[in-house]
């Protein structure tokens, strides 16, 4: 049994458990987030000392003393859960094909999420008389140029790499989610449009992908 720790509103956590419905695990989400303080339990630091969310406690995963193997990362996770139990549909056994899923991932959370950010605290988590709305735009122009090109990149392709659907896509389909969820301006974006309503329709995506941004 997989037990995941964090609320489905974050980007995260909903690629954490998307990858887990896809890969048919037998899993729980404990619904816990910054907000209410849950965190900072002496319990949850053990678990994560970075006091962020998510965490996975695999109790099919042993470490060495016995314990439910844990693990922090969103992405990491989703690498081990698809290494571990995806053999067969997630994970990529060519070399060069995982490279290229791993290097739309890291994308994902070191350039393409960053961008957005600000646009998205300050459009959906604050209050409308409270919002910079210079920051707004100075994010937006960050994120422009990078949703343009992920679309370019999926011209004429059903999925980012190797043909078929892999982690990356769960890791740039939450991301996606997230900046064309948005209350702002933006460019039309018919490929990554496109991509990501095939991936809402993916059952597994069922109330991730259509959840409103929080």
């Amino acid at each position: 049994m997989l037990r995941i720790w964090g609320r489905l509103s974050s980007i995260n956590v909903q690629k954490v458990v998307w990858c887990a419905r896809e890969l048919h695990l037998d899993h729980e989400r404990i619904d816990i987030g910054v907000q209410r303080g849950d965190l900072d339990t002496e319990a949850y630091v053990r678990l994560n000392p970075n006091r962020l969310i998510p965490v996975i406690e695999d109790f099919r995963g042993k470490d060495i003393s016995g314990e439910p193997f844990v693990l922090w990362e969103s992405n990491a996770i989703v690498r081990y859960l698809c290494a571990r139990y995806g053999a067969d549909s997630l994970w990529l056994e060519d070399v060069e094909a995982r490279a290229s899923a791993d290097r739309w991932m890291d994308w994902q959370t070191t350039t393409f999420s960053p961008a957005m950010v600000a646009a998205f605290l300050q459009s959906v988590r604050t209050a409308p008389a409270e919002r910079d709305e210079e920051a707004i735009v100075r994010s937006c122009a960050r994120t422009e140029p990078l949703a343009a090109l992920l679309d370019r990149a999926l011209a004429d392709r059903d999925f980012i790499c190797d043909g078929r659907f892999t982690m990356a896509d769960i890791s740039l389909a939450c991301a996606a989610h997230r900046w064309l969820g948005m209350p702002v301006q933006r460019e039309p974006r018919p490929n990554l449009e496109r991509w990501l309503a095939a991936m809402r329709a993916r059952p597994a995506a069922s109330g991730i992908l259509s959840l409103p941004l929080a």
